[in-house]
């Protein structure tokens, strides 16, 4: 769950985690268990002493069904129990014992007025058990109670609507009792048995975990230098996904590493060249003047020199620049609609003063940059350093009185927006195709002073936004020559397929 201020909360400890999801369901179910077994426990204690009260009742039943009447007709109101049965409901010193005799209409024949009489809803059956709970003032009583059909017909009680009803309760003291007695035999040995518990889970985790610390203290041994694999054979199952994810990261580091230092090497040795030209051209010129045999010519060509060694030099930093503009994975995904004809025309216009001192042909063929289709999602910065470099590369490689051209169109089915750039200069072979986009490399036999870089950081942006590049010939080669029809040099063309970029709101407008 994040935090107020919007982090992230701190990962806690895994072992912790996985100690309180184990422990918090054996606590939550052990008050749980606790009720259940007080519940069970008071079924168990009332069992044998409801029977025991039923025994009571069904004997003063019998005893009623043949005293009562005999009574009734002699015109007393209330009757006394026989000396047994009193005796047999005063027996228990422990609880209080009540009991109760109504006649057929209801009225008192004996025992305590007190004791309350059942809301019967179903038909009465004679001689039938029941059992409730009730209250005697306020002590609550167990209660067993039957309705008693009389042996004889008692005169003067034609009228009467149920049978007599004999109740017997008692207090719960007993019950109550035995019940904490079953309830402490369960729960007691449970105080001693949780903690254990809890022990042995404490216990299992830390040896089922032990795996991982000894993973940790193998990857903490480790030399800052060593990206060799982990070994997956030494971990557990579950961890082997992770220590595979592991791996791969390390060889990705490994590889991206790797390249770096190839990189940061070839960009030193052709830092090298412009530096070491330029050491010399001033080492040269400070003697000639130490001499007294500089002339301004001699000092004007030196300058000469070491200006284009130090824009050679300065070409080579923007470059490695751009070059780390275009590996910065953060920058590439800061991306927005872009209109890719609009950079397009602002790079050719950029390039113009150049084109034309080299007396090339430079220009934009493609759709007006006002056109919503033409947009992709992408990254500005990234998306013109690759349309300076595609048209710097055609401009070092074409020939005066050449061509260059900048072309920016939608695919008529609207999927892709598509760049091209095309010269009429020698052309890439097809063998060299695929090296021309490594770093510092460079076509032997062109004679063409560059960093090398320029393609690699086209295909480097290209990767970047998901896009497809393809280079072939501006022109068709001869079969043998490898020239183009009208003698020209065959050019080359690449062709680049955005995924198209334009909202909804764009396309229904345009």
């Amino acid at each position: 769950m994040p935090t107020k201020d919007g982090a992230s909360p701190q990962q806690g400890s895994l072992f912790g985690e996985i100690l309180d999801w184990m422990l918090a369901p054996l606590l939550l179910i052990w008050p749980i268990s606790v009720a259940l077994t007080w519940l069970v426990a008071q079924g168990i204690a009332s069992r044998p002493y409801d029977r025991e009260l039923g025994e009571m009742a069904r004997s003063l039943g019998q005893q009623v069904a043949a005293v009562a009447p005999a009574a009734v007709s002699k015109g007393k109101d209330r009757y006394a129990l026989a000396p047994e049965a009193a005796a047999l409901l005063r027996a228990d010193a422990s609880d209080t014992v009540f009991y109760q005799v109504l006649g057929l209409r209801g009225e008192l024949l004996s025992g305590d007025a007190a004791l309350p009489v059942p809301v019967e809803e179903a038909p009465v059956v004679p001689w039938e058990l029941h059992f409730r709970d009730d209250e005697v003032g306020s002590d609550a009583v167990r209660v067993a109670y039957l309705w008693v059909a009389p042996e004889t017909a008692v005169p003067g009680q034609a009228g009467a609507t149920r049978p007599m009803l004999v109740q017997v309760a008692e207090t719960m003291g007993k019950r109550a009792r035995l019940t904490n007695e079953i309830i402490k035999g369960v729960i007691l040995p449970q105080f001693v048995i949780l903690p254990l518990a809890v022990l042995l889970v404490w216990l299992a985790l830390a040896r089922g975990i032990s795996p991982l610390n000894e993973l940790q203290r193998r990857i903490r041994s480790r030399e800052s230098s060593d990206l060799s694999p982990i070994d997956e054979q030494r971990v557990p199952d579950e961890v082997a996904p992770l220590v595979r994810a592991i791996n791969d990261l390390l060889a990705r580091l490994d590889s991206s590493m790797s390249r770096q230092k190839h990189f940061l090497a070839d960009a030193a040795h052709q830092l090298k060249t412009p530096l070491a030209g330029l050491r010399t051209q001033a080492e040269l010129i400070q003697r000639e003047i130490d001499a007294g045999r500089a002339s301004p010519e001699e000092m004007k060509r030196s300058l000469a020199q070491i200006a284009r060694a130090s824009e050679r030099a300065a070409h080579m930093v923007n470059q490695l620049l751009a070059m780390a503009r275009a590996e910065d994975v953060e920058q590439a995904l800061r991306r927005e609609p872009v209109n890719l004809a609009e950079i397009a025309i602002d790079t050719v216009r950029d390039f113009v003063p150049r084109a034309l001192e080299r007396r090339i042909d430079l220009g934009y063929d493609g759709v007006v940059p006002d056109d919503s289709r033409l947009r992709v999602h992408g990254q500005p910065v990234l998306l013109g350093e690759l349309i300076r470099n595609l048209v710097d590369n055609a401009l070092l490689y074409t020939p005066a009185g050449g061509l260059v051209t900048v072309r920016v169109v939608e695919d008529p089915f609207g999927q892709v927006v598509v760049l091209q750039v095309e010269d009429t200069g020698p052309g890439i072979a097809p063998g060299e195709r695929e090296k021309v986009f490594q770093p510092f490399y460079r076509s032997l036999g062109s004679g063409v002073e560059g960093s090398g870089l320029g393609l690699a950081i086209v295909k480097e942006i290209v990767q970047q936004h998901e896009a497809e590049m393809t280079l072939d010939d501006t022109r068709v080669r001869r079969a043998a020559g490898g020239e183009s029809p009208d003698g020209q040099g065959p050019g080359a063309r690449f062709t680049i397929r955005f995924p198209a970029g334009a909202t909804p709101a764009d396309r229904s407008t345009s």
